[in-house]
């Protein structure tokens, strides 16, 4: 076992979400403009929308990009092939969202296959374009997979105790460097959340000139100090800390108090930036 004890504290998920982009080569223009700009190898691949503007299949794509972005908001990262690390304490508010989520999405793709062929008939270019609808179906595709984190394991193979010993150690040297890269992830939203609170609320000295900011400015902090809960994983004392202070800044406290009152906005700045200062980001 890994000295951050990770293993009983997180798993690894892994989200993939595909969808047909409706996109075909153009071999035609492509062809033209290798001839026109004299290119001895082709230039470049163009390729043409068949269904540019339909609404049905933009829903689709736009809802997809945002399941990606919530699904790295409530994990960490942990490896290039695109295993997330999810914490143990945020597993059921993670599976409940994601099973809506799931479903929400073949809703939106099974009615846009049912109106896919409305689509084609309405569509700029040739019917012999389009594919039918039973063949891009499996184009869109909404997976994941829960696994456990690796473990340096109990290695039965023939290879000697000290080659053993080895391997052993480089597994746990290789779960550890992850693990750190994980909670370096979350200081970094830490920080990168104060940084732009202390930014915006920057005086400049004349009231004509006073920066402007949208209530997600402090929604967002409302939600990562809710979400630094559970991404924890490695229970780290100094993270708590400064999440404490944080919280002891923003509860309670709304956008429209820090637009009404520059005693607030004063306050509430010298606070972040003072947690700012506290801890070696």
């Amino acid at each position: 076992m890994s000295s951050f004890g990770i293993e009983t504290s997180a798993m690894l998920v892994e989200l993939s979400i595909s969808c047909w982009t409706a996109r075909k080569l153009d071999k035609r223009v492509s062809q033209e403009v290798d001839t026109t700009s004299g290119a001895k190898s082709r230039a470049g691949n163009y390729n043409k929308n068949l269904l540019a503007g339909t609404q049905k299949l933009d829903n689709i794509v736009k809802f997809a990009a945002n399941a990606r972005a919530w699904h790295n908001v409530n994990t960490l990262p942990w490896s290039d092939n695109g295993l997330r690390l999810l914490p143990v304490e945020n597993f059921l508010r993670y599976k409940e969202r994601l099973s809506e989520l799931e479903q929400e999405y073949n809703t939106l793709v099974q009615d846009f296959l049912t109106s896919y062929p409305n689509l084609v008939d309405a569509a700029a270019f040739d019917r012999s374009e389009y594919p039918e609808a039973e063949d891009i179906a499996g184009k869109f595709r909404f997976r994941y997979t829960f696994s456990p984190v690796p473990t340096a394991g109990d290695w039965r193979i023939n290879i000697g105790q000290q080659a053993r010993d080895e391997l052993e150690t480089q597994c746990n040297n290789a779960i550890e460097e992850r693990v750190k890269g994980a909670m370096k992830e979350a200081w970094s939203r830490l920080h990168e959340c104060l940084s732009h609170v202390s930014e915006r609320l920057e005086d400049s000295g004349q009231e004509t000139k006073k920066k402007i900011f949208r209530d997600s400015l402090v929604d967002n902090a409302h939600e990562l100090i809710d979400m630094l809960k559970v991404l924890n994983v490695t229970k780290d004392p100094e993270l708590e800390r400064a999440r404490a202070l944080m919280a002891q800044t923003f509860t309670g406290l709304e956008a429209t108090d820090l637009r009404d009152s520059e005693v607030v906005r004063r306050d509430v700045k010298a606070n972040v930036d003072s947690i700012l200062s506290k801890f070696n980001f």
